[in-house]
């Protein structure tokens, strides 16, 4: 990855937009995406399917690169969500996204994070 840090921004960016379409676009068409303790979903299809029933469960969000590592075909993002609720309330989340590449696509998209203060 060429810019880590800008190619980060640009996918919290596009989740932020809360655009499926744009956000699977990140991933090969076979990929994984597993959000949290969920069961994996897999293909580009499901996954855009998955996040668009996941935005319906907030208002908004605001994505931040806390730290971001490459190691061969691995990419580790450490980052922070401001996630708003629909009463408006905002609470901020920690997490830990691993993704492996192939070329410039996910194959596997591993989020790491406890959203239930989002829900509490």
């Amino acid at each position: 990855m060429e810019n880590l840090q800008d190619w980060l921004k640009g996918l919290g960016k596009t989740i932020d937009s809360m655009d499926p379409e744009g956000f699977a676009a990140y991933i090969k068409e076979d990929g994984m995406f597993r959000f949290g303790n969920m069961e994996p979903v897999i293909g580009r299809k499901a996954i855009e399917d998955a996040v668009r029933y996941f935005w319906t469960t907030i208002k908004g969000s605001q994505h931040k690169v806390v730290n971001a590592w490459q190691q061969g075909e691995y990419i580790i993002w450490q980052g922070e969500v401001l996630y708003t609720r629909h009463d408006e309330k905002q609470v901020t989340v920690k997490f830990v996204n691993i993704f492996k590449m192939e070329g410039d696509l996910i194959s596997e998209y591993l989020i790491y994070i406890d959203n239930g203060p989002v829900y509490a």
